[in-house]
């Protein structure tokens, strides 16, 4: 069975539906009870005046079933720009329709079109069927790099 979906970018008023699959991915990698922000910031964050991050919300008939959440950076090895993929997250009962390669396949173009010189995101050592995805996709998980982090 297939599943007919689109992939957008997020817009204003997607906010609230983009919060909501943040919690659900909270839940998924078992940080339900890391997350403090709001729908109202993640949207001042997407939509306000100077937007921080950018996200592509995935549907299916009308109906937010998952997101990527991105935002630039910069290579000094390279002299590039590149972009580092926050969040790629599908619910459950939407996952092996395509829906994650899709989004993954979006910021990767989006990615390329602005010259970047890589994409990157972090993947959570226990999740292999993640880890199996993104090297399907022709990702290298780094062996070498720790991600390091203060909380302010």
């Amino acid at each position: 069975m297939t599943q007919a979906f689109s992939v957008r970018p997020a817009r204003p008023g997607d906010e609230v539906a983009l919060f909501e699959l943040v919690k659900a991915l909270s839940v998924y990698e078992k940080l339900s009870h890391k997350v403090t922000g709001t729908s109202a910031q993640l949207g001042k964050d997407l939509f306000g005046e100077g937007p921080s991050i950018e996200a592509l919300l995935a549907e299916v008939e009308g109906k937010a079933v998952g997101f990527a959440l991105f935002f630039g950076n910069y290579s000094t090895f390279l002299t590039r720009p590149g972009v580092y993929l926050e969040d790629l997250f599908v619910l459950q009962e939407y996952r092996r329709f395509g829906i994650g390669r899709a989004l993954l396949a979006a910021v990767k173009e989006l990615a390329q079109a602005r010259g970047a010189g890589r994409l990157e995101w972090s993947v959570l050592d226990w999740n292999q069927s993640a880890i199996d995805f993104y090297q399907a996709f022709g990702a290298e998980v780094l062996p070498d790099w720790r991600i390091c982090r203060v909380i302010l």
